[in-house]
């Protein structure tokens, strides 16, 4: 008998798979030689020439990069892109990392040093500030009229450099590419008025249905995104895609948009899967840190497994949300139960946090979910699901309901891979 390793935080679960079919990607690429690659894709960008016909010695670069909760590979290219940048005659003294914090928290030293490798202390490093406005420059209003406000570094640089990881984004479409630079660098305010195109305007109602997960063209959120960014006039991009052990799989150099959307279309050929029906029951992990180290970055996996299951199915879902909910305000949200009115709430002061605690009492009408993490009961009951300390414990309460002829699906990298399904019952 198969046992499926379903990973929690730092451990794992086992599921023995004696029923029900596991829903993961197939026929993965080996990975290629990781320095290789990247200074493969350096070498031949996509829509822009080399770094070396780019920067000037004298110039200030600023490498933008992502945050503890996505990882991307960053120790590994970092050093390669600041070998090149050496190379084209700019000294460490002239290259400055800014870690993509968006409205996240702070980073401590460790996950510095996690995420830049041997450049920690080499190499300067500045976590963004959003509500700065000393740190932060105004870059005018977008033809979408969102107001663009990014940190004084990087604007104030000659050259800028946006790094990142690509994978599916719950209503942007795509992570990675521009999100790297908003929200990534810019402002509350900038976040909080490009993100609101995931509503429709109040005489429809509802969510635009274009701000889903996989979908690029005709997503208004990725519209306002790739407006925003297009304003820093970034020189590079280089995105990572990943395997779900976190090896590389590929690297994408060059223009911010054309060589993200390659990076794209490497996701969707590799972590999209279909299913013949939507099944009774999803057994669903995150896949462990950092897709599970709080509520927020977890609750992705969420929304993709739910598009395996039927209306009113089951979903175990495990995220251990070793830091909680992931933002201070979030679990406030959910002092609104009703969902019209939680909509009305977000529409007069839209909060990026609420509209993903929008997003999760709305699955969680629609389906049972029995959440296995270290939030409370209270806090679990809250958000409308019901809390396990265990897999087996939510077997239990389970299986017995759903009788013989139940369909199950497994999927052990829940945040990366997108079910779909191609016909419904």
């Amino acid at each position: 008998m198969v046992e499926v390793k379903l990973k929690y935080g730092q451990g794992t679960f086992e599921y023995p798979l004696s029923k029900g079919k596991l829903l993961q990607a197939e026929n993965l690429p080996v990975p290629p030689e990781a320095e290789t690659e990247i200074r493969r894709a350096l070498a031949y960008p996509i829509g822009t020439p080399p770094l070396r016909e780019i920067v000037n010695a004298g110039e200030k670069v600023v490498i933008v990069t992502s945050d503890i909760t996505r990882y991307s590979g960053s120790e590994i290219y970092l050093p390669i892109v600041v070998d090149e940048l050496n190379k084209c005659g700019i000294p460490d003294s002239d290259i400055e990392i800014i870690i993509a914090l968006g409205i996240h928290r702070k980073q401590t030293e460790s996950e510095h040093r996690k995420i830049l490798g041997p450049l920690l202390g080499r190499i300067a490093v500045f976590d963004h500030e959003c509500e700065d406005p000393a740190e932060l420059v105004d870059l005018g209003v977008t033809d979408s009229g969102i107001p663009v406000q990014i940190n004084r570094r990087v604007v104030d640089a000659d050259r800028v450099i946006v790094t990142g990881t690509i994978g599916f984004h719950y209503f942007a479409g795509f992570g990675g590419g521009r999100k790297g630079l908003v929200p990534g660098v810019a402002s509350r305010e900038t976040c909080m008025a490009s993100h609101f195109a995931v509503f429709n305007p109040p005489e429809i109602g509802g969510k635009h249905p274009q701000a889903v997960v996989g979908v690029m063209e005709g997503n208004p959120v990725n519209q306002n995104l790739v407006q925003a960014a297009r304003r820093v006039k970034p020189d590079f991009l280089l995105n990572t895609v990943l395997a779900p052990d976190k090896q590389i799989l590929g690297v994408f150099c060059g223009e911010l948009e054309q060589a993200h959307l390659a990076g794209c279309e490497m996701v969707r050929s590799l972590f999209q899967v279909t299913v013949d029906r939507p099944a009774d029951l999803a057994i669903v992990s995150c896949g462990g840190e950092p897709k599970d180290i709080n509520f927020i970055q977890a609750q992705k996996a969420l929304d993709y497994g739910c598009r395996a299951v039927k209306e009113g199915g089951t979903i175990i879902f495990i995220a251990a949300c070793r830091d909680g909910f992931g933002y201070p305000t979030f679990f406030d949200w959910f002092r609104y139960q009703d969902l019209d009115e939680f909509e009305a709430a977000l529409r007069k002061d839209y909060q990026i946090n609420g509209q993903t605690a929008h997003a999760v009492l709305t699955k969680a009408r629609r389906f049972r979910v029995i959440l296995i993490s270290e939030l409370s009961t209270t806090e679990t009951q809250r958000m409308g699901m019901e809390k396990a300390d265990d897999l087996q414990s939510a077997l239990d309460r389970v299986l017995p309901e759903l009788g013989e002829i139940a369909e199950i699906v497994v999927i052990p990298d829940g945040g990366m891979v997108l079910p779909v399904v191609s016909r419904n019952i």
